[in-house]
């Protein structure tokens, strides 16, 4: 039987790697023009929460247990600038950020859980920042396809289940519980 510590672990890489998916998907329904779409003048385009996304994957995740998550090498001020990227510029970099994440939290152990590490000289222990980021990245994510969904408007493919067909859904998942 699996230790609480390794549950945990098993839970937030499978949590990861779903909002990752979900990302993935509203990005398939996009054109690059649509990356750079804002609603307002105050909200972000996809492209600069991609660049934050991953900005901030990157610094908090490398070397994750040895240096302080806030890295010198990052110009968070930057992500938030158009950097004029294309489409593929910018999945590569969503991918280079998730791929930091879900590499490290693969590559944590039970005993690292409650190790502590730093973010901005801020002491956490594992646990607590994995969960920061479980609620940080989830919440750009739902930005994401927030956007996406205005941008496709009706031509939009529901990523969970489409209104008014709970019941369908729900009658499937004990179809499939059955068998």
């Amino acid at each position: 039987m699996d230790s609480i510590g390794m549950v945990f672990l098993q839970s937030a890489i499978k949590r990861v790697k779903y909002y990752k998916q979900l990302g993935d998907s509203s990005f398939n329904q996009l054109e690059e023009k649509d990356l750079y779409f804002q609603p307002n003048l105050t909200s972000n385009s996809l492209a600069v929460i991609i660049q934050h996304m991953s900005g901030n994957m990157l610094s908090r995740w490398t070397n994750f247990l040895l240096e302080d998550g806030e890295k010198s090498w990052r110009n968070r001020d930057a992500e938030f600038e158009d950097q004029h990227y294309s489409k593929q510029q910018l999945l590569e970099l969503w991918e280079k950020g998730w791929n930091c994440f879900i590499g490290i939290l693969e590559s944590l152990k039970e005993s690292d859980l409650l190790q502590t590490i730093y973010i901005r000289r801020e002491p956490l222990i594992v646990v607590d920042a994995i969960n920061r980021q479980l609620a940080h990245y989830p919440y750009h994510v739902g930005q994401i396809i927030y956007i996406a969904k205005i941008i496709r408007d009706q031509q939009w493919k529901s990523l969970s289940i489409e209104k008014n067909k709970s019941d369908d859904y729900n009658a499937l998942m004990a179809k499939n519980a059955r068998s």
